[in-house]
């Protein structure tokens, strides 16, 4: 059997998809045969489950999970163990002792395909039409990086849906080209539906396309993706 731990610290770590790592067990005989760390590839909505599964695992320990993500696992046949703690040695012990035992879902965020973000999504559905969509510039995949002031250039999008609560992670699949980046990267969010753009600045080949499109942009927005969010969603730009 093959398993995966959600890995912080050396502990196991409360939120599955946003670890830092995971710790993958190869076990035959009730013993450990093999054992490796990998680095997480990215929390993309419906990703882990398929990858995991490619990687042989078949059970996954946790301290959280979102129903969903469960489902997802289920139907790659993985089980999944949820409310899990402590040291990674102490949980791998039990593991072939048979004694671990699931536990109340230890994640302290709202569940679903993305990150979420308590009380900003809300607000922020109250502030802007039905069925738009915000999209902030980051330097890093998650809520607490900061806002990259580089609006082409920025290694990542977090578009907010505040219709359904949850923010979507996108790599910019144009950070390394030549020319054009702004350009490109302002139709593609242009085709997820983005209607609202919190950035440090804008080219104006790129705020063209946006302009075109009916989109707002926000310029000069600085400090983190939920700051940034918090902000909005209290008038404050």
């Amino acid at each position: 059997m093959k398993f995966a731990i959600s890995t912080e610290g050396g502990n196991v770590s409360a939120h599955f998809g946003r670890c830092p790592t995971y710790t993958l067990v190869n076990i035959e005989y009730g013993k450990i045969v093999a054992r490796e760390e990998i680095p997480n590839p990215g929390h993309q909505p419906g990703f882990l489950p398929g990858y995991l599964a490619e990687r042989g695992v078949e059970c996954i320990i946790t301290g959280g999970m979102g129903p969903r993500a469960q489902d997802l696992f289920a139907q790659n046949n993985i089980t999944s163990y949820i409310g899990v703690q402590g040291p990674i040695e102490d949980i791998l012990e039990k593991f072939l002792k048979d004694e671990l035992e699931p536990g109340e879902d230890l994640c302290d965020h709202p569940h679903g395909d993305g990150h979420q973000l308590q009380g900003a999504p809300q607000a922020a559905q109250e502030t802007i039409p039905p069925g738009a969509k915000i999209c902030l510039s980051a330097t890093d995949k998650g809520v607490d990086s900061d806002i990259d002031p580089r609006f082409g250039r920025a290694p990542y999008f977090l578009i907010l849906d505040p219709s359904a609560q949850q923010i979507e992670v996108v790599r910019n699949p144009y950070l390394e080209d030549a020319q054009g980046a702004g350009i490109r990267a302002a139709q593609m969010l242009v085709d997820k539906g983005v209607r609202i753009i919190l950035t440090g600045q804008v080219g104006p080949k790129a705020d063209q396309v946006l302009s075109a499109a009916g989109v707002q942009i926000i310029s000069g927005a600085s400090g983190t993706i939920r700051e940034a969010i918090q902000n909005f969603a209290r008038g404050v730009t």
